[in-house]
């Protein structure tokens, strides 16, 4: 099956109110209201043959009484004397020992997947700058996370910084606080961090949100099986078809006992949102043309389907879930992100395996970027120095640290979020093919694991895509037929986030 059988088509300056100055009016010479005329005509002076002494100044003596004026002048000055004294005076014996203080603030930060542990290593550096600021970091349930804390937000209630998913944007945008040019700069934004972080978290010129660490869907693959049966990694999805059917192992009765690829059905394919996000966006079908993209729409669900229907499957309804199936090494090649590993080792730390980057379309080499954000509420009331936390975590050096903590407890650091950091990942084989596919990622509302509660607008748009899928594996559906109700689907979430 070659490329043209798979698919047939392809806010934030401050508003600072001007002075009010009253306009420079020019010296007007003072008239007096008569003129004083001499009774007498000045006569010149006669010159002298000798020269008159100048008048002598008058002595002052200890005899000559001091002018009232000069008195009452006196008595204010010795009066501000005592005054500047007594003032300061007071200042010293009630001034608090280390001198004058800053206002003490307190910030709550919400988070969702790493403990106090690893954050209060950046918490401390971070109050160690800004003494006044102390932060409670609080790890939140990931359960109805999303609807808890929009709700506590929305209330007055919630965090001042809290964490979200890169595709909840339409979800929180008026909750958002937007961060000030001093914070950090458009410019130092599109220097440090990929692409795909600029699309999804700036709107209108502002950015709303610092991500500590990034993730890419990639493909793992059971070097064992892959060896056994002379298979090299595939690079393409050519190579993917053709190897999955060849590392597919049936018994006599057709039953898969190994698997080539989990692909084809929905509910026990891990990450089956993000695979179709990722065929979707190599198709060239977008969010913003969606509704004109029916046929590549449709070409996409009938390629999916495929590793699912007929004498040449490789997978099926049947089978354990995908994550579960790899890691007990019945299934050779698995499309998952790199806390995936984590569940793996736990499961099977004797597993070998690799990871790779996706197989590309027409040599189009993209994936799906997932990852989580930190932003600002914009009802804080300590909006200024949650700003300068913003600040703080935005720095190399703290994503440095970051990942250098969760390595402490776990396999691997958090992976890289900034793109100026990914070669220093180089040597890393499992970490670093999720960071090098950052720079030809895109985001997508078909995305899984986010918790984003039941009208979630990653829920919502997935379960129109489940339907989609188990329509023509269940019901034998066209996929035009099945696309037409995904779209009427898609069209009422986005008019309920207003996604234009």
């Amino acid at each position: 099956m070659d490329e043209n059988t798979l698919f047939k088509q392809q806010k934030d300056n401050p508003l600072i109110a001007p002075s009010l100055q009253s306009p420079n009016q020019p010296s007007q010479p003072i008239q007096s209201s008569q003129q004083t005329q001499p009774t007498e005509p000045v006569q010149p002076a006669q010159a002298s043959s000798e020269e008159t002494p100048p008048p002598s100044l008058p002595q002052l003596t200890s005899n000559r009484p001091m002018h009232k004026r000069d008195n009452a002048g006196l008595l204010r000055l010795i009066l501000g004397i005592v005054a500047v004294v007594i003032i300061t005076f007071l200042v010293i014996l009630f001034l608090p020992k280390g001198g004058l203080q800053l206002q003490k603030v307190k910030l709550v930060w919400w988070g969702l997947w790493e403990d106090s542990r690893v954050m209060q290593p950046l918490i401390t550096d971070f109050e160690k700058e800004h003494p006044n600021i102390t932060i409670e970091y609080i790890k939140q349930d990931k359960d109805h996370y999303a609807d808890r804390l929009l709700t506590r937000i929305k209330n007055g209630t919630g965090p001042d910084i809290f964490r979200y998913h890169n595709t909840w944007y339409p979800m929180f945008s008026e909750v958002l606080l937007p961060f000030s040019s001093d914070v950090i700069s458009q410019d130092a934004f599109k220097k440090s961090f990929y692409p795909v972080m600029q699309a999804d978290l700036t709107n209108n010129g502002a950015i709303y949100g610092i991500p500590l660490g990034a993730d890419s869907l990639s493909l793992f693959v059971n070097t064992d099986l892959l060896k056994a049966a002379g298979v090299k990694p595939p690079t393409n999805w050519d190579e993917f078809v053709n190897a999955s059917k060849k590392l597919t192992v049936k018994d006599a009765n057709g039953k898969i006992k190994t698997a080539g690829a989990a692909l084809g059905t929905y509910g026990n394919v891990t990450h089956a949102a993000d695979i179709m996000a990722l065929l979707f966006a190599q198709q060239g079908v977008t969010m913003k043309n969606i509704s004109s993209s029916a046929q590549d729409q449709s070409d996409v669900l009938d390629f999916y389907t495929s590793f699912a229907k007929g004498d040449q499957n490789t997978w099926d309804t049947t089978l354990d879930d995908s994550l579960l199936s790899f890691s007990k090494g019945n299934l050779a090649m698995y499309f998952g992100y790199s806390w995936d590993i984590f569940a793996i080792q736990k499961l099977n730390k004797n597993l070998p395996f690799k990871v790779y980057a996706v197989p590309s379309l027409y040599n189009k080499t993209m994936t799906v970027a997932s990852y989580w954000v930190e932003g600002v509420a914009a009802k804080s009331t300590h909006r200024n120095e949650a700003l300068l936390f913003m600040q703080y975590i935005s720095k190399k050096e703290t994503e440095q640290k970051f990942y250098t903590e969760t390595a402490k407890i776990r396999a691997f650091g958090e992976p890289y979020a900034r793109s100026d950091l990914a070669a220093s990942l180089k040597s890393n084989t499992i970490v670093y093919p999720f960071v090098s596919q950052l720079k030809n990622a895109t985001s997508s509302i078909f995305a899984s694991d986010t918790f984003d509660g039941n009208g979630g607008i990653n829920t919502l748009s997935n379960t129109y895509l489940e339907n989609a899928v188990n329509s023509i594996i269940t019901d034998n559906s066209s996929s035009g037929s099945v696309v037409q109700t995904l779209d009427e689907g898609l069209a009422q979430v986005f008019t309920k986030y207003g996604i234009q």
